[in-house]
């Protein structure tokens, strides 16, 4: 009877870690809303690393994690990283194009809970009295990703805290 358990056991994890082999090589993570103020108010709060903590939904996770800035802490080559608890993580930041007000491009890395090297892009777009927001993220799916992804779905997960932080940069800005 052991044996059995064994075996069926053995094939259902032969079966998941197969299964994750065909999962995609890359993931993609985007949420878009429209905010009643400029594009140049909106840009500010994401161009500036210091003005994240008004938005960003991390910032609530762990309000005592440890930040560290570069000398600038807003425009390309700006950096911002953080060490705080197990829903944060550990990571930096740093702006790789900075294209006011339409556009910031972000080099992500994580380090901990598992190492992530992503891009992060902000693009904001007028419509009249509003600018549509719209945040990305995208990355490699290395193969203990595409195992955790068989039973977390990405997409959800992550989503879940850019829908957060794009009402919390809507209270922000409409201020």
């Amino acid at each position: 009877m052991i044996k059995k358990i064994a075996i069926v056991a053995g094939l259902l994890i032969a079966g998941v870690l197969a299964f994750a082999a065909t999962r995609p090589d890359a993931f993609g993570v985007q949420r878009s809303t429209s905010i009643k103020a400029p594009p140049e108010k909106v840009f500010a709060l994401i161009n500036d690393f210091k003005r994240w903590e008004a938005w960003s939904p991390w910032e609530k996770k762990d309000p005592a994690m440890k930040r560290t800035y570069s000398a600038s802490t807003s425009g390309r080559g700006a950096k911002y990283a953080w060490e705080g608890n197990g829903e944060v993580g550990q990571g930096s930041m740093e702006i790789a194009e900075s294209a006011p007000p339409s556009r910031v491009v972000l080099n992500l890395d994580f380090v901990k809970p598992f190492e992530g090297h992503n891009i992060v892009t902000f693009t904001l777009e007028g419509k009249g009295d509003a600018t549509n927001v719209t945040w990305a993220m995208q990355g490699p799916m290395p193969y203990i990703s595409k195992v955790i992804s068989v039973f977390i779905d990405m997409d959800s997960m992550i989503g879940k805290d850019f829908e957060a932080g794009l009402v919390a940069m809507k209270a922000a800005a409409e201020k």
